[in-house]
């Protein structure tokens, strides 16, 4: 989010991620390295029914897990459909598609890794809303504003 425009790739499957996978694949893609931010991105998976008869009653939903990724438990708060990336050079989509293929050979269906601009790289007005004039810019664009905690920072391994 600096004046430098940093390569980004974004990895899509055919089919949205089980947690076990989506741990595998994160785990994986640590073990590369280069990335400056990611985004996991899919619908929600609320912690209770928003809506029907059973309003309010919790969502016993079996993709709502705490994964592993590098040293950290994460809960997984969406299904998995795409995961954009913000690397410190093109150097790494090369490691990053083997990773991908990697952990997707045994599957039986398919995911790709595209190469182009999939975050913001200024402040929008929501930004601006909800974090401020000196907003970390490193977080623009990873939050959704009406959401009320902050990002999950997992710490790469420099």
């Amino acid at each position: 989010m600096t004046d430098a425009i940093y390569p980004q790739a974004r990895i899509v499957s055919a089919r949205f991620l089980r947690p076990d996978t989506v741990e595998q694949l994160l785990n994986r893609l640590v073990q590369v390295g280069g990335i400056l931010r990611m985004s996991i991105n899919g619908p929600s998976i609320p912690t209770t029914v928003p809506y029907g008869p059973a309003r309010g009653k919790p969502n016993p939903h079996p993709d709502r897990k705490v994964i592993h990724v590098g040293d950290q438990d994460v809960l997984l708060q969406v299904q998995v459909g795409t995961i954009i990336l913000e690397l410190e050079d093109e150097s790494y989509i090369a490691g990053i598609r083997e990773a991908v293929d990697e952990v997707f050979a045994e599957k039986d269906f398919t995911c790709a890794v595209q190469q182009g601009r999939y975050m913001k790289s200024q402040p929008t007005i929501s930004d601006y809303a909800k974090y401020g004039p000196d907003a970390d810019r490193e977080i623009l664009g990873l939050v959704d504003p009406r959401k009320k905690d902050g990002p999950i920072i997992i710490q790469g391994t420099k």
